[in-house]
């Protein structure tokens, strides 16, 4: 298994949750998924790039700081 970089994993949780925004529209305006379902998953994927996001920052200053 290969080990990506914070930084990485942010950026790809920030592509996620514009991907989601996209599908889950057009699945609620077909009827296929509840608006409340596709705000939660969408709010728990934003939630996960941020924490990704901060978690890579930290890292970064850890970096600079050494």
């Amino acid at each position: 298994m290969t080990a990506y970089p914070v930084r990485q994993l942010a950026k790809e949780a920030e592509r996620e949750v514009r991907f989601r925004r996209w599908v889950y529209s057009r699945a609620v305006g077909e009827g296929r998924m509840k608006l409340d379902d596709a705000e939660r998953r969408i709010d728990m994927m934003e939630e996960i790039a941020r924490r990704l996001t901060r978690e890579a920052d930290d890292e970064e200053i850890a970096g600079r700081l050494l």
